[in-house]
């Protein structure tokens, strides 16, 4: 299993670590889902953390590499994932462990609150440096979620920042100390659970609705299909 599960003083805590890059692959996608399913029934707020040293590095290259179908497939599961992030009726936050490139990047931008660990590590969508074309969707969730001087050297560039420099560009809300990461975390998670449920949720459609529909439109035209 790449994803654990617990829910504690009504907090999920969704661990991934597959013991190596937490790359997003298809049986990682459907393991989240699952957990996230259990939160949305059980829990009143969310927190999705890494192994230690990495959040993700992005989509598995070994369903990317063979092209086609089965990447497209991948991605457009990635897509799923990223818009069903960004609606999701509970409080969600990243605690971002580590690296966090291509599709572990766009995670962090598809959640509510998000808090790094200061040291050596990458963050960002290098996509284009590694001869990819930004699917549209990642398009777009630069552009709703990253600060605007940043949007173009983010996702055209493929800069790679800091995590104390994520922070300035939009991809983190803040930094904390490798041994603060879990405790704070856990603290925003709570501190957002006391929001008003379905005030938050209503609230956060209405912020985030026309980034939304430029997702799905970017799905269709791409995939040819709806989320």
């Amino acid at each position: 299993m790449s994803v654990a599960s617990q829910i504690q003083d009504h907090i999920a805590l969704i661990t991934l670590d597959d013991g190596k890059a937490n790359a997003v692959s298809p049986q990682l996608i459907e393991q989240l889902n699952k957990a996230l399913d259990d939160a949305e029934k059980n829990a009143k707020a969310v927190v999705i953390i890494g192994r230690p040293g990495r959040f993700s590095a992005g989509f598995d290259l070994s369903v990317m590499g063979q092209g086609g179908v089965a990447m497209g497939n991948l991605v457009l599961e990635g897509a799923r994932l990223s818009n069903r992030l960004l609606q999701f009726p509970l409080p969600v936050v990243i605690a971002c462990t580590g690296h966090a490139l291509a599709m572990g990047g766009l995670l962090l931008l598809s959640v509510d609150y998000r808090i790094g660990v200061d040291g050596a590590f990458k963050i960002g969508l290098n996509e284009v440096a590694i001869g990819m074309t930004m699917p549209l969707f990642g398009v777009e969730l630069g552009r709703g979620r990253l600060y605007t001087p940043h949007f173009h050297r983010a996702v055209i560039n493929a800069e790679i920042y800091s995590p104390q420099s994520a922070v300035e560009a939009g991809f983190l809300d803040r930094v904390v100390s490798d041994t603060a990461l879990f405790s704070e975390a856990i603290a925003a998670a709570s501190q957002l659970a006391q929001l008003n449920r379905t005030a938050h949720h209503l609230t956060k459609l209405r912020v985030r609705e026309p980034m939304l529909a430029r997702i799905a439109d970017g799905v269709k035209k791409e995939f040819g299909m709806d989320l």
